[in-house]
């Protein structure tokens, strides 16, 4: 098997008995995984309206298959992916149905982006209250994984700023949520990774900003222990805290990093914030220093792309930040502070011929230092070093498959080529050992590694429980599924 092909997805659930017919041969295409780790053929639909996916609803069932939802297949792993079976993608679902400039809320179809949704808004002073690394990112996905961002320890995830939305369940019927309103459903769907409908609209609270920019502090950290504290220490005074980490120290120095601090700017701060927030002041520019193009960078980055090149790139932006721009201050648009991942377009494509995990834990405030100690210097013990990490800080929440601590997140990118998939997956599952003894939690939007019992373990018995039942209501027939869901939840299908 190739390192990037799933096996056939066995034809599991109640629509077993169904015999199973031939869709039409033009839709069969071949859907990669965000980390290029793994990959399914799948037969393709991209309805644009409401009718059209309850078509494909029936279309699955009249043909025995199974639906996946998709949305920009932002996935790490295959939390988008179901071989053999349907894949409704919802990218043309992407309308912006109702805003409204004076209370900041807006009501858009799942398909459309955290780019979409802050390019309508921010000439009126809206910003997403939420975003991901990546403005590439529907709504309707973020909600079914409940993202979060820079700033979850202060505002929580995309899920907390959700008003109501549409869910159309695989019956036929169309429920409205709130969290008043089928409150039982509004927490399991968000963060419910697809399983329990597919969102149709959705409204979303903004935040109200008054400049453009933000201000942004740069400072170095000595190790976690270092981190943690300044973290701490800042949390009162900062809207966003995100930590870059050098994952190649050792020693005294383990995880030793830069941090980027940030605060929104208050009225009258900005001199001039009719400019600042007009669309074409945040997008992102075309090239790097105004020579290379950004479409071609990533190649630029693959003569570094092993480790020893990495080893040295770390090195040089932790000693560039130490030196150079330890406890500088600067303003930053929005979008350049939000979307680092969007700097360079498919940088990714630096791993290849191999791919990339992105192991993401979350840990208790208490052993978060200790923990993400204990998982660098096993991976540093057994050869595979992640390329990058991220810190966080977060809060817990009350959605129903949380991911969230009160803690920390530490999300590592892991390359893997065909001969270490072994030693990778090996190494996954010692870390996710170490995770579980420290009381942490995982992250479906990342996760290409976990199984039933780790999922079980960080997730309780009573919770998957309320899950199953809400998905047998929804979801008598089990018509929709992934490649995650039957990896982590097969008792969905029982």
């Amino acid at each position: 098997m190739s390192l990037s092909e799933t096996t056939p997805a066995p034809q599991t659930s109640c629509l077993a008995d169904r015999p199973i017919k031939p869709l039409p041969s033009d839709r069969l295409e071949r859907i990669e995984a965000w980390g290029m780790n793994t990959a399914a053929l799948a037969y393709v639909f991209r309805p644009s309206t409401l009718e059209g996916v309850q078509e494909v609803f029936a279309l699955a069932r009249s043909h025995g298959r199974k639906v996946c939802l998709r949305g920009m297949g932002r996935s790490y792993g295959d939390a988008a992916l179901l071989a053999e079976n349907i894949c409704l993608d919802l990218t043309r679902m992407n309308r912006i149905l109702d805003w409204n400039p004076h209370t900041g809320r807006i009501t858009v179809e799942p398909g459309a982006t955290i780019g979409d949704i802050w390019r309508y808004a921010i000439g009126d002073g809206w910003w997403p209250p939420v975003v991901s690394g990546t403005m590439y990112v529907s709504l309707g996905g973020g909600a079914a994984m409940n993202i979060h961002g820079k700033n979850n320890w202060k505002v929580g995830p995309i899920g907390e700023h959700i008003l109501e939305f549409d869910l159309l369940l695989p019956t036929g019927e169309i429920v409205t949520c709130s969290s008043e309103r089928h409150s039982d459903l509004f927490y399991a769907a968000i963060g419910g990774f697809g399983m329990l409908g597919c969102f149709t609209r959705l409204t979303l609270q903004l935040k109200r900003v008054y400049s453009g920019l933000l201000e942004v502090d740069a400072f170095s950290t000595q190790n976690f222990e270092d981190i943690v504290e300044q973290f701490e220490r800042r949390m009162d005074s900062y809207d966003y805290l995100v930590g870059w980490i050098d994952c190649f120290a050792t020693g005294r120095h383990l995880g030793r990093g830069l941090v980027h601090a940030a605060r929104y700017l208050a009225p009258g701060e900005d001199p001039i914030p009719a400019q600042t927030l007009r669309v074409e002041n945040q997008e992102l520019p075309d090239t790097l220093m105004g020579i290379i193009p950004k479409s071609v960078m990533w190649r630029c980055m693959k003569p570094f792309a092993n480790n020893l090149g990495m080893r040295l790139v770390n090195w040089a932006r932790f000693t560039a930040g130490n030196t150079i721009g330890n406890h500088k201050r600067v303003r930053q648009s929005h979008a350049a502070f939000a979307f680092l991942l969007d700097y360079v377009p498919n940088w990714k494509w630096a791993y290849k011929p191999g791919c990339l995990i992105q192991y993401q834990s979350f840990i208790p405030a208490e052993q978060a230092a200790r923990c993400f100690a204990d998982q660098l210097t096993l991976c540093q013990q057994m050869g595979i070093v992640p390329w990058l990490g991220v810190f966080k800080r977060h809060r817990r929440d009350r959605f129903l498959m949380t991911h969230s601590v009160d803690g920390y997140s530490l999300a590592l990118d892991i390359p893997m080529y065909p001969h270490t998939r072994a030693r990778v997956w090996a190494l996954a599952k010692q870390l996710n050992q170490l995770v579980l003894e420290a009381g942490g939690r995982f992250y479906f939007a990342k996760d290409s590694t976990l199984d039933p019992d780790t999922a079980r373990a960080y997730l309780g018995e009573e919770t998957i429980a309320r899950f199953v039942k809400l998905k047998r209501e929804c979801d008598p027939e089990g018509l929709l599924q992934s490649a995650l869901s039957r990896r982590l939840f097969p008792t969905l299908y029982e």
